[in-house]
């Protein structure tokens, strides 16, 4: 579903370095050896977000990508498999990446060492560039979006998806773990802060994309993921919180109480200004 978004004004524009008020996650601890498994998707939903993506890019192929925040590969071979590529695969943590290369490999995709404000390509270099739950990671969130609009085309496309502060889905897994709610709001941008970051950096804001995402699978071995912690939420909270979390869970698994319910996903859609940034 597409949410019609207005325009803002100049003085709506929010101009803090990062919309993160908590602090980074180090994926080269521990993130990285349960990730793809913990935070695996099935070939069907793969699909269903790459209609979604090919939904609001240009019908014409090959197009070059970005998958900035690749994390382990989990949807830059389809990117390269759907849109033509090459697709590049930035990556700042090292073991993330290393996964990727091991793990999700296509003869148009390349895993790249870099990071939102330094990427190593050359100007003007892709027809789009997703972030997939990764823009709220970037330390220096303005000069993600220079760096960002120096390497996407005049007229591509930035696919954001991401959660926002205001619009918080509620994952099956959220009442056992009750803080997670206030820990989002805090690590995410609203949509007016994402929205005035990339329109002050040449960005126009085309749509917001509500989509409603199925659960998926068998309970127990969702729980079984949810318990490699590849949930950057985890991250910021305590053992003791996570422990009383999981112990309910298992309490409400075994009682036949867990329910299973759908979430909903935000994808924010922006359009490379022609002439920003040279």
């Amino acid at each position: 579903m597409s949410i019609y978004v207005q325009p803002q004004s100049r003085h709506q524009l929010v101009m803090e370095t990062s919309t993160n008020a908590l602090g980074p996650v180090d994926y080269d601890t521990a993130q990285h050896a349960g990730y793809a498994r913990g935070r695996a998707l099935s070939a069907a939903a793969i699909q269903h977000y790459m209609q979604v993506f090919a939904d609001r890019l240009p019908s014409r192929r090959p197009l070059v990508g970005v998958d900035l925040g690749a994390g382990v590969g989990r949807f830059t071979p389809a990117l390269a498999e759907t849109f033509g590529g090459p697709v590049y695969g930035v990556e700042p943590s090292g073991r993330m990446r290393a996964v990727a290369e091991a793990e999700a490999t296509h003869p148009r995709v390349r895993y790249l060492a870099g990071e939102g404000a330094r990427m190593p390509l050359p100007d003007a270099q892709a027809d789009f560039l997703l972030m997939f739950l990764s823009f709220h990671h970037f330390p220096d969130q303005r000069a993600a979006v220079t760096e960002i609009a120096r390497v996407v085309k005049p007229g591509g496309r930035v696919l954001l998806r991401s959660t926002f502060k205001e619009r918080v889905p509620n994952h099956w897994w959220r009442a056992y773990f009750p803080r997670s709610q206030a820990v989002e709001e805090a690590m995410f941008p609203s949509v007016a802060e994402a929205r005035a970051l990339f329109e002050a950096g040449g960005f126009t804001t085309v749509e917001l994309v509500e989509q409603e995402i199925p659960f998926e699978g068998d309970l127990a071995e969702a729980v079984a993921r949810l318990k490699l912690r590849a949930v950057s939420v985890f991250e910021h909270m305590t053992e003791a919180e996570l422990q009383e979390g999981f112990e309910a869970l298992d309490a409400a698994l075994a009682a036949g109480t867990l329910e299973p319910r759908p979430t909903t996903g935000d994808v924010l859609v922006f359009s490379r200004a022609s002439g920003a940034f040279g």
